[in-house]
């Protein structure tokens, strides 16, 4: 009678051991996506999306510090699908794949999606390869800063805006009056400055000259095959074309494992980054954020 027990409460313990593995292994599927599983073994590939407008860093600075730390997981992919978005997360972004190839030696190849422009694509120069669709929107090297200016209709309606400030230029872009010459001439030497920085980014991270990158640094879209007859890209195809690219250029043999990201099922977390998100475009559309984006 005793044995019998010690042989139910065994059971008992190996089936629930079994239950909370398979538990585990589903739920590896689903939040890392359909084809993929963060317990396989062997070498990996893994998938980092920059989707939308690119209002911050963290999410994707995050992911690209745990798989750099990850030894089984060989090659990063970046799959850009943006048109750009503030000139701050941009280059945060920027600088961590370029810490990544240097620190780590890990590779890191971008594929485009429809559009991969401005900011998107300031990302993607500092990938060791870029992967674009033939009909990818690209380019827009350039930097946009927005006034709305409301004088006229102030007018009208009669309201008059009333402005308090401690120094000369500290309301400048005001929406209640015309900017002066003197403050378009300070706007323009920031917008130059950051928009040499886009071009040097572009240049240290494509290898190429500086004086070949300002050439079609004038805001102009590209295509995917035009960006590559130009320099931009290394060569056309679409996400598992980059996976395949990628898994050659870590030496991985037969089909690679890939692990996709991570589902997002928590509402209040989407909620808040769809609030958020909608505040910062608002701010940048009325002049008060540096912007590498398309702007159609």
């Amino acid at each position: 009678m005793k044995r019998k027990r010690i042989w139910v409460g065994l059971s008992a313990i190996v089936g629930l051991l079994a239950f909370f593995f398979i538990l585990i292994f589903f739920i590896g599927q689903y939040v890392s996506g359909p084809g993929s599983s963060t317990f396989a073994f062997g070498d990996k590939i893994a998938v980092v999306e920059i989707r939308g407008l690119i209002t911050q860093s963290t999410v994707v600075i995050e992911e690209l510090h745990r798989y750099a730390d990850d030894e089984s997981i060989k090659a990063i992919i970046l799959r850009i699908d943006s048109p750009g978005g503030g000139v701050g997360p941009s280059q945060e972004i920027y600088s961590e794949v370029m810490k990544i190839r240097t620190n780590k030696k890990k590779k890191i190849i971008t594929s485009m999606g429809s559009v991969a422009a401005s900011g998107g694509y300031y990302i993607a120069s500092g990938s060791d390869l870029i992967v674009a669709n033939p009909g990818t929107i690209t380019g827009s090297i350039g930097v946009l800063m927005e006034f709305t200016n409301i004088e006229e209709l102030f007018k009208k309606i009669g309201i008059k805006g009333v402005v308090l400030k401690s120094g000369e230029h500290k309301d400048i872009g005001s929406p209640f009056r015309e900017m002066t010459p003197a403050e378009k001439k300070l706007i323009q030497s920031v917008i130059n400055n950051v928009h040499q920085q886009f071009i040097q980014a572009v240049a240290e991270g494509r290898k190429m000259e500086y004086s070949r990158v300002a050439q079609v640094a004038d805001g102009r879209i590209l295509t995917g095959e035009q960006a590559k007859q130009l320099g931009l890209v290394d060569q056309l195809g679409n996400l598992q074309d980059a996976i395949d690219t990628a898994a050659k250029m870590v030496g991985i043999e037969g089909k690679p494992i890939v692990l996709y990201p991570k589902k997002r099922f928590s509402l209040l977390e989407l909620l808040i980054e769809g609030i958020t998100e909608a505040v910062l475009k608002t701010l940048s559309e009325k002049g008060f954020q540096l912007n590498y984006r398309l702007d159609f």
